[in-house]
């Protein structure tokens, strides 16, 4: 079976797990795209780090308010009812424990629920930011990545190799193959995306996965939802 990498999957199944009133941060990277996909019928308050409640998609071309941005720097818009905080107030509502999911992009993330997100040895990096605030402070926290590295690796280990951002704290792993959930030193996979099996993921990835008795197949049906603020 040949592995076409796909993150809109990963984006739609994430924004499935919100419920209305809700707070939400999303990563930088990967995790942005959950924004297209959020349910019509579910209102959630997406966090940024940098001082925003609030978030919309992006501008449309043309509409772009270059003082909008998310914590990576990317042009974001805004809903009715968005406000803006200091860096303080920022970083209280994640560090009191007022955000229900952090969404956030993995170099490697292992059995243990440990998360290398930041740094690459022999890259320069300024450090990893507000993660290591967003794994302790969330309610749940969500490794969304591609199953596989470019050379071909899972992303997925036993043991992280790189310099963690955080210990024991992911919750859940959604990949473009599935969604694991981090339990007792183990991936225990309850839900695998077709045409790929448990089989198949098991096979090709280097960490101890559990096959849940009620996990199910669900099919690749990804479509974003196109809505403006």
């Amino acid at each position: 079976m040949e592995y076409i990498a796909n993150k809109n999957i990963i984006a739609k199944r994430i924004a499935g797990f919100f419920k209305t009133g809700e707070v939400i941060n999303l990563g930088i990277g990967l995790p942005t795209l959950v924004e297209q996909y959020l349910p019509q019928d579910v209102t959630v308050a997406l966090q940024s780090e940098n001082g925003l409640l609030g978030i919309g998609p992006a501008p449309a071309k043309g509409s772009e308010n270059r003082d909008l941005t998310d914590a990576g720097g990317s042009l974001v818009t805004t809903w009715t009812g968005a406000c803006f905080l200091d860096s303080a107030a920022s970083f209280g509502i994640i560090r009191g424990g007022h955000v229900d999911y952090s969404v956030l992009g993995v170099l490697e993330v292992d059995q243990e629920g440990n998360l290398a997100n930041y740094k690459v040895p022999g890259k320069m990096v300024p450090g990893m930011g507000g993660a290591m605030d967003l794994t302790v402070g969330a309610r749940v926290v969500i490794a969304a990545t591609l199953h596989f590295q470019p050379a071909g690796a899972s992303r997925m280990k036993r043991r992280c190799s790189l310099p963690l951002t955080a210990v024991q704290e992911v919750n859940l792993v959604v990949t473009d193959l599935g969604v694991f959930e981090v339990l007792g030193g183990r991936f225990h996979l309850t839900e695998c995306f077709a045409p790929y099996t448990p089989e198949w993921i098991q096979e090709r990835t280097d960490a101890d996965i559990v096959v849940k008795n009620d996990c199910r197949i669900v099919s690749n049906d990804a479509q974003p939802r196109k809505e403006t603020p």
